[in-house]
């Protein structure tokens, strides 16, 4: 079984770690030529994507095919380099997967959202996974392609996550009331993508997340407390000075609902809370 990434980071690391000691091939494309090395590294070919021919040559041979870049002004990368080396190449793969964000619901206020959930992004960055994820289900519909989408919140593991935050003395308590987030260890991300690899469906959408919405200053204060440090203050968000960016995630709340995923595909978040995922990171030496 082979596998390609387009988009070669955190999370098609994760799931390459994942299906490599199965017996899977994996393949990433690759811009410049100096990251082939890192991926060859991993166990992965790196597939220059300025060569149209050994793209179309690895995507004939794909059977899972996963696109991780974010969209940009002119859309979604992934569907720009690899729509036309699929049809050139003639290739079906058996699933296609689009990672997109939870940031397409927007703010609810703390109330649940679920995958038939109006979308309502609230940000230039949300609006683009909107209109990518529209693109990539109308080229599954138009070509007969499986793509499924799946919907993340704030991913974090081993080398990202609180507690580098806290190490390098950069982690803050925003205090917003009222306000959760949802969240998703990548060990457990990479579970659920090769769940519904198991059991393609074409046009699904999934939620991955863990089971429980949290503040995220409760987040901070559990990881200084694994770590054995006093947590840092809490600051009022009016008072916090946040950039732009940081402001418009503090201002969406929701929550997630993941039932559909552990109905479809049979996953299980093996860290249901930030705590054992937490643990889980310490414990890695994260």
């Amino acid at each position: 079984m082979r596998l390609f990434v387009f988009g070669y980071g955190y999370s098609g690391r994760a799931l390459a770690r994942r299906l490599i000691p199965k017996g899977w091939q994996v393949a990433a494309g690759v811009r410049d030529p100096a990251d082939a090395g890192r991926l060859e590294a991993d166990g992965v070919t790196a597939i220059p994507l300025a060569d149209r021919g050994r793209l179309a040559e690895a995507l004939a041979q794909t059977q899972a095919l996963l696109i991780t870049a974010p969209p940009d002004a002119g859309g979604c990368p992934g569907l720009q380099a690899l729509v036309p080396a699929l049809a050139s190449a003639n290739a079906f793969p058996d699933w296609i997967g689009y990672l997109s964000t939870t940031g397409v619901y927007g703010d609810r206020h703390g109330g649940w959202v679920f995958e038939q959930s109006r979308l309502a992004a609230q940000s230039v960055e949300g609006a683009r996974r909107v209109g990518a994820e529209r693109d990539w289900l109308e080229v599954g519909r138009g070509m007969g392609l499986t793509v499924a989408v799946f919907r993340l919140p704030g991913l974090y593991g081993p080398g990202r996550s609180a507690f580098d935050r806290l190490r390098a003395g950069t982690a803050r308590r925003i205090l917003a009331p009222a306000q959760v987030f949802s969240r998703l260890h990548v060990d457990d991300l990479a579970a659920g993508l090769e769940a519904s690899i198991a059991r393609p469906r074409a046009g699904a959408a999934y939620n991955l997340c863990d089971d429980q919405p949290a503040p995220n200053g409760d987040v901070i204060a559990h990881a200084a407390h694994l770590l054995g440090l006093a947590p840092p203050p809490e600051v009022p968000l009016a008072d916090a000075e946040l950039s732009p960016a940081a402001l418009r995630f503090y201002g969406e709340s929701k929550r997630v609902s993941n039932a559909r995923a552990k109905a479809e595909l049979g996953w299980r978040p093996a860290y249901p809370t930030y705590r054992e995922g937490l643990s889980a990171v310490l414990s890695a030496g994260g």
